[in-house]
């Protein structure tokens, strides 16, 4: 079974959830906002996505935005910045879909399709 990892207030995210469900992918929903992943999953994922850190940052949040993220990530670490996607779940990019061997960050249909 999948983890899809999502803000039900969404918009991709409940587009997302409704290609799986159509597609009859069995998975477990899991709110980004009142249950964040931790810097241990963060980091898992992160290394299994094979994906630049900074894919997993919520670039059009308002967080992102008024933590001025956009000039402070290219001076962070990867360490700083994994500890900084785990302080709250909004910072994360969603949906995120977690199964055997592979991370999905974002929903790109083609993307899923080849992977699923």
């Amino acid at each position: 079974m999948f983890k899809f990892i999502c803000y039900p207030k969404c918009t991709t995210c409940r587009k997302a959830q409704d290609w799986l469900s159509s597609n009859g992918v069995n998975y477990e929903v899991r709110d980004i906002k009142n249950d964040k992943p931790t810097l241990e999953e963060l980091r898992k994922w992160y290394l299994q996505s094979r994906l630049p850190l900074k894919r997993f940052f919520n670039t059009s949040g308002l967080l992102y935005k008024s933590l001025d993220l956009k000039n402070r990530l290219p001076e962070m670490t990867e360490d700083e910045m994994l500890a900084l996607l785990a302080t709250d779940g909004m910072l994360v990019k969603r949906p995120i879909l977690v199964g055997d061997g592979f991370v999905l960050v974002g929903f790109k249909e083609n993307e899923w399709k080849e992977i699923l």
